[in-house]
C-alpha cells in the first residue's frame, strides 16, 4: 500500500502535484493551481517559478504555465485528458457519497494507468488520494478494460519482449492477460484483489467515448478488510450509474467542441 511518508515535505508534495496538473492536463494560471492545491496565491507562484526554473514548467505569453520540456506531451493528450478529468469529477464525488468509498477515474499510458483524479472515501479507515499516481495497467482494476479495446497489433506491441527486455520477469502473461481481458470485457467490470497494493481492493468499469472504446475507467477502492461479494452487485450497479452520466456529459462535450 502507498502510505503518505511520516516526514511528508508538504512543499515537495505540492510541487510534484503540480508538476502532474501540467503534464496530464496542460496549462493552467496562478489563481488555477492556488485553487487546485488549497494554498495561497503567493505559495503557489513560488512552487511554479521553481518548477520553471528546472524546466518542469515554463510561462505562456498569456502568463499561464505549461509543461516545461522535461514535462512536454502532445497538446491533444492535454486536452482530452483535462475535459475527462473536467467532466468525471463531479460525478466521482457523487459516487463517493454513495458508495462512502474512495472512487478514481484512469486511462492508459502505455503499460501503465495514470489516475486522472481521485476522491477520498468518508470513512475513517479509507484508501488515499491518488491523484498522479501510476500502476502497472495488467495489475488496476481499471486496467484489463483500457488493454481490452486496444487493437491486438498495439497490445503486442506494448507486451512485446522487445519492450520488457530488461525487467521480462516482471511483464505478465499474455495469454493470461488476454483471458482476463475478455472476461472483464464480457462482466462489464475488473476486480483487482490486493494486487497493486496490498489489503486494498478495487472495481473498475471502462467509460466509453462517442466511438463506443473505452477512453478511461472509473474504480471503486476500498480497505480489502471490508470488501465482500455479497457488496459486489451494489458497487457494479453504482459504477454503472456513475459511468453512464459521465459517457452522456463527455459525448455532449466532444459535440459542443465539434460545433
Amino acid at each position: 500500500m502507498k502510505n503518505r511518508p511520516t516526514y511528508a515535505i508538504t512543499s515537495v508534495d505540492h510541487a510534484l502535484q503540480l508538476a502532474t496538473i501540467l503534464q496530464v492536463e496542460g496549462p493552467l494560471t496562478v489563481s488555477e493551481a492556488a485553487e487546485r492545491l488549497g494554498v495561497a496565491r503567493s505559495t503557489a507562484h513560488r512552487l511554479l517559478s521553481m518548477l520553471s526554473y528546472r524546466d518542469f514548467a515554463m510561462q505562456d505569453g498569456d502568463r499561464r504555465y505549461s509543461a516545461g520540456p522535461v514535462l512536454s506531451l502532445a497538446g491533444r493528450s492535454h486536452s482530452r485528458a483535462a475535459l475527462l478529468r473536467t467532466v468525471a469529477l463531479p460525478h466521482l464525488v457523487v459516487l463517493t457519497e454513495r458508495v462512502a468509498e474512495s472512487t478514481n477515474l484512469m486511462v492508459l499510458a502505455g503499460d501503465h494507468v495514470r489516475f486522472l483524479a481521485s476522491v477520498e472515501g468518508t470513512q475513517a479507515l479509507r484508501v488515499g488520494n491518488r491523484e498522479g499516481m501510476v500502476f502497472p495497467a495488467h495489475e488496476a482494476s481499471g486496467g484489463a478494460l483500457l488493454l481490452a479495446d486496444l487493437l491486438p497489433e498495439q497490445f503486442d506491441a506494448i507486451y512485446s519482449d522487445e519492450r520488457w527486455l530488461d525487467r521480462l520477469d516482471e511483464r505478465p502473461d499474455p495469454k493470461a492477460l488476454r483471458r482476463e481481458m475478455r472476461r472483464a470485457r464480457e462482466r462489464g467490470f475488473a476486480l483487482n484483489d490486493g494486487r497493486t497494493e496490498t489489503g486494498v481492493t478495487a472495481i473498475g468499469r471502462a467509460v466509453r467515448g462517442p466511438d463506443g472504446l473505452a477512453e478511461a475507467a472509473v474504480s471503486i477502492s476500498m480497505p480489502r478488510a471490508r470488501f465482500s461479494r455479497s457488496v459486489l452487485p451494489q458497487l457494479v450497479a453504482a459504477l454503472a450509474l456513475t459511468t453512464a452520466d459521465i459517457e452522456r456529459e463527455l459525448a455532449a462535450a466532444v459535440a459542443a467542441d465539434e460545433k
